[in-house]
Formats: C-alpha cells, sequence, structure tokens
C-alpha cells in the first residue's frame, strides 16, 4: 500500500515536473555559488593572513561577494515561488479531479458518504498534499545534487576531507529510514483520527436542533472533546518522532562536522595541508550535511501527504457508474414513453433492491408509484435519472436502451421535485435560475405565479433579491416546496418525476400545492411516489411497489375493489 501510495503521489507531478525542475535546478546553482563565494572566503583570509596583501589588493576580490550573495538569494527565492506555485498547482488539480470523480460517482453514492468525512478529505487532505510538492519532493532531489556539487569541491581541495564526508553522509539516511516506518503509522493513525473527528463533527452541527431537543448535546460534546483528545495525543506522537529523528539528524551532523574539523585542524598543525583548502573544507562541511537535515526535518511532510494519499487516491479509483463505449444516441424532445424490462439493482452491500422489475409508462402518461418504505421507489427514480446503473435488465426510452443515450442531454428533459427542496445559499433568484440559467424576467414571473410562490416573493424584503440562508432559513417549509415546483417550471421538461412533494407538509398546504402540480403535468410523462393514497383519484393510474417489484397495476377504483396490496397499503394509510 505504501508503494502505491508513493506511485500514486509521484505521477500527479507530471503536470508541474517543469517548475519543479526549476526550483531543484535554482538549489543546484545555489550550491555552486555557495562553493564559489566560500572559496573566495578562504582565499581572502589567507592572502591577507599568510600573503601580507593590502586591502586594496583584495577589494576587486572582495568586492565580488556581495554579487554572490544577492544572486543566492535572488536563486532561493526563486526556488521557492516555483516549487510552492508547483505545490499549490497540485492542489487545485487534485480537488478538481475529486470533485469530477463525485459527480461521476453520482447522488446515491454520496448520500451513502459521511459529508464531514468527505469535507476533511477535501480540505485537509488536499492541502497535506501541497507541503508534499513544495517542500519534500524538492528537497529529496536536493538531498542528492547539493552534497555531490559540495563533495566534487571538495575532492579538489582535500581528498581526505571529502573521503570523511563521502563515508558519514550515509548515517543521516539510513537513520530516516529506521524511523520512517514508526513515524508513517503514527501520521496514518493521526489522519484516520482527524477524519473521525470531521466527521463526527459536522453531523452534530447538522443535527445540533435534535440534540438540544433531546438533551444530548452535553453526551455528543462529551464525545467531541474524546475524540478531539485523541487526535492531540496523535499529533503529539507525531511530533514526538520529528523532534527526535531532528535532534539525532543535528547529532549526527555536528558529530560529522566536528570530525572533520578535527581531522583539517590535525593535518593544518603537521604541515599536511595549507590554510586556504582547509579553511575552505571547513566552511563546505556544515553546507554539506544541510540539505540531508533539512530532508529529515520535511518528512513529517511526506508522512501527513502519504496518509492523506492513501484516502484520496482510494476515492479517486472508486468505480462511477458504467457507461457504454459506443456513440450515444440523441434524445427526442417529444413526451417519452418509458418501460422498465426484468430491471435488478443492488447496493455495495449486496442487498437486491429492485428485483427483476417490469413496468410500462406510455408517453404523456401519468403514473403513481406506491408502496412501503424501501420497496424501490427512489432507487427507480435514481435509476431513470442515470446515476446509477442496472445490474441487469434495461430501461427503455421512446425503445432505445437508457445506457445508450446521451446522459447529459436525457437529464435536460426532467423534471424533478423531491420530498424536501435543497435551497442552496444566495438569493431566491439565484435558486431559481438553477432549473434555468437564462431564464428571463417574464419566464421567472410565470413560474412564481405557476407554483403559487408569487405572494412570497411580494412579501420579502428585496423580493428576488432577497438573500437564503442555507437549507432555506426564510422560507417555511411549503415555501421551499413551492420554489422546488417553481423550479420545475422553469425546466419545462417533458418527463415530469414528482418525489411525493407534499408528503412533510401539513394538509392546508399540500392541497394549495395540488393545483399546481396538476397543471404542471398536463402535456408531460410524469411519475409520482405517492405517500398519500386517499388523495389519489379513481381514474389515475397506480403501480404498487413491494419487494423491488410492481405487484399490482390499475385505476385507483379497480385497485380499491381488488382488495390486494393496494388496499392493504390504503388501510394501513388510514388507520396511522
Amino acid at each position: 500500500m505504501a508503494t502505491d501510495t508513493s506511485i500514486w503521489l509521484r505521477a500527479q507531478a507530471r503536470p508541474v515536473r517543469g517548475l519543479l525542475a526549476g526550483g531543484i535546478a535554482a538549489g543546484a546553482a545555489q550550491a555552486m555559488l555557495m562553493c564559489a563565494g566560500a572559496w573566495l572566503v578562504a582565499h581572502l583570509l589567507a592572502q591577507a593572513i599568510f600573503g601580507d596583501r593590502s586591502l586594496a589588493v583584495l577589494w576587486p576580490a572582495l568586492a565580488v561577494l556581495p554579487p554572490i550573495a544577492a544572486l543566492r538569494f535572488a536563486l532561493a527565492l526563486l526556488q521557492r515561488r516555483a516549487t510552492f506555485e508547483a505545490g499549490a498547482r497540485i492542489g487545485v488539480q487534485v480537488r478538481a479531479a475529486l470533485e469530477a470523480r463525485i459527480r461521476a460517482l453520482g447522488p446515491l453514492w454520496a448520500a451513502r458518504q459521511s459529508s464531514g468525512d468527505l469535507v476533511t478529505r477535501f480540505v485537509d487532505g488536499v492541502d497535506a498534499l501541497a507541503p508534499y510538492y513544495s517542500g519534500y519532493l524538492p528537497q529529496v532531489a536536493l538531498a542528492a545534487l547539493v552534497p555531490a556539487v559540495i563533495l566534487l569541491a571538495a575532492v579538489g581541495a582535500d581528498p581526505w576531507s571529502a573521503l570523511v564526508l563521502a563515508a558519514t553522509a550515509p548515517l543521516m539516511p539510513l537513520f530516516m529510514v529506521l524511523v520512517g516506518r514508526a513515524a508513517e503509522q503514527a501520521s496514518r493513525r493521526r489522519w484516520k483520527q482527524l477524519r473521525r473527528m470531521g466527521a463526527r463533527f459536522m453531523d452534530a452541527l447538522a443535527g445540533l436542533t435534535t440534540l438540544r431537543l433531546y438533551r444530548a448535546a452535553a453526551r455528543e460534546q462529551a464525545f467531541l472533546d474524546l475524540t478531539g483528545q485523541a487526535y492531540r495525543q496523535e499529533t503529539m506522537a507525531v511530533l514526538r518522532i520529528a523532534f527526535l529523528s531532528a535532534l539525532v539528524l543535528e547529532f549526527f551532523a555536528t558529530v560529522s562536522i566536528a570530525v572533520v574539523a578535527v581531522l583539517v585542524g590535525f593535518r593544518l598543525l603537521s604541515g599536511k595541508i595549507a590554510f586556504e583548502p582547509g579553511l575552505f573544507v571547513l566552511l563546505l562541511a556544515p553546507e554539506f550535511y544541510l540539505p540531508l537535515r533539512a530532508l529529515g526535518t520535511q518528512r513529517h511532510r511526506r508522512m501527513e501527504a502519504a496518509a492523506a494519499a492513501e484516502d484520496l487516491s482510494r476515492l479517486l479509483a472508486a468505480a462511477p457508474p458504467a457507461t457504454p463505449a459506443a456513440p450515444r444516441q440523441p434524445v427526442q424532445t417529444r413526451c417519452p414513453a418509458l418501460r422498465f424490462e426484468q430491471v435488478r439493482f443492488a447496493y455495495e452491500a449486496g442487498r437486491e433492491v429492485l428485483c427483476g422489475l417490469d413496468l410500462d409508462v406510455p408517453a404523456g402518461g401519468r403514473l403513481n408509484l406506491v408502496g412501503a418504505s424501501g420497496g424501490g421507489k427512489s432507487t427507480l427514480f435514481a435509476l431513470l435519472m442515470g446515476f446509477a446503473a442496472p445490474g441487469s435488465g434495461r430501461i427503455r426510452i421512446d425503445g432505445v436502451d437508457l445506457a445508450d443515450l446521451d446522459l447529459d442531454a436525457w437529464r435536460r428533459r426532467i423534471a424533478w421535485v423531491p420530498q424536501r427542496a435543497h435551497v442552496f445559499h444566495g438569493s431566491l433568484r439565484d435558486n431559481l435560475r438553477i432549473a434555468a440559467p437564462d431564464a428571463g424576467p417574464t419566464q421567472l414571473e410565470h413560474a412564481l405565479h405557476a407554483a403559487a410562490l408569487a405572494p412570497v416573493v411580494a412579501r420579502l424584503p428585496q423580493g428576488l433579491d432577497t438573500p437564503l440562508g442555507e437549507h432555506g432559513q426564510g422560507l417555511s417549509g411549503g415555501e421551499r416546496q413551492r420554489l422546488s415546483l417553481a423550479r420545475a417550471w422553469l425546466r419545462d421538461a417533458p418527463l415530469l418525476l414528482l418525489d411525493e412533494p407534499t408528503q412533510h407538509l401539513d394538509a392546508t398546504t399540500a392541497a394549495a400545492i395540488e393545483p399546481g402540480l396538476a397543471k404542471l403535468a398536463e402535456g408531460r410523462t410524469t411519475i409520482r411516489i405517492a405517500h398519500r393514497l386517499d388523495a389519489i383519484g379513481d381514474d389515475e393510474t397506480v403501480a404498487v411497489m413491494a419487494q423491488g417489484r410492481i405487484v399490482e397495476t390499475g385505476t385507483a377504483a379497480e385497485l380499491r375493489r381488488m382488495r390486494g396490496a393496494f388496499a392493504r397499503l390504503l388501510a394501513a394509510d388510514r388507520a396511522a
């Protein structure tokens, strides 16, 4: 798994290889300039101390040092800018890929996920990737390039010191490998704890009203405190390992520099090395170990990125609903005729929801779909809207398999009114134009009157431009359903799917909305999931679902006389 995660992390860097290469090249150029500056300092001091050269003689060489320092500073800025830009671009790229994958997986998949967990992955998970690309990955290359440049410069000045540098350098990577396993395990535990805490917090926030009403807020707060403490402990465990490894790396680097200094000092006293090359090597020694020490401090970024990438890569690898390889057929604009042929569907858990379902809805026909909760009615809608594919069987639209149609074009032919309308943060006008972005004032006014929403707009302080809070704060339940109905009018689609929009409304509000629904259904193929069975007219067509199949079809009056499944549902509805 760790190997797969590393491969995935490196694969994401392909689009920004140029930026990373530029940053690494700037770092290598800094190392070369540092060697040149160190040699110049050693040369100037040797000439001033042992060559009795005056400042007037040494001034031209001394004047070169400030430009070298300025150029190193400019290269350092260039390196940081390039690597930071690479990390930022990859963050945008991965977040866009996640959004596209979730859209491809569809609403059925999203409904089974924890919103808090998804938010944690999108925010904290993606944010953990950027430091890996802007810090750790370039540092891996610099930890190999910079010591190599310095070693080549040291070989020419003092081969014995270069040998000591080459012999002690592997100690740091060896120690990092030894502590790497424990550190990565701690980082994975920390990331899982963060996901758990984020999911629980978002759930508690969404259900705060319920928690307060049932006096469970204190218990939930205590649980969040425990989760936060567990996350703090895991974070401290990661930091302890990071601080310990940094301390050991500093120890190895200090001892190695001291060995080089002692070796140079004794050889300088014995006359086996001159002052200039000895000082040059001493100036290089700290810079030789600096990239390796920096790599050690960057390892925690790799651990955090690897822990997040394990989940992100799994999410991106999740298979979306199957789509045909053949070119998609165009969609007709007239009212569609629908036919379900032996359709079967099961969720990931293996529970089969639809078991060989057969159903016909003629073009322009109206069908009331009834049945006990869990019978598969909403799943039938999800299949019809293309959010999932049947495990077997076919859904035909005007005789054409739905799998062969252009799904985007097909969905444009659907107007959907759910049980609870979702209201997005924004103005009422923005929420209406979700259904028709180009709708003009005349179309909006017509939809408002058709959905009986015009009086609501008239009393709002800013009319259509009134901002609505998240989940529709500022509108009652009935007004939100009228908003959903107005969206359906604006959509003006030939197929109307009604997921019992009056189920959660009081009788008065439901009665006010029914005329608008009836008028909207005129001239359209309509399927309505019905829960209020008494409200179904005698001449309306009804299909009864039970255990994933259609067990009865006919008019409401016929099914009442048959005293079968529909009659039993009606009796249970009246007794409730």
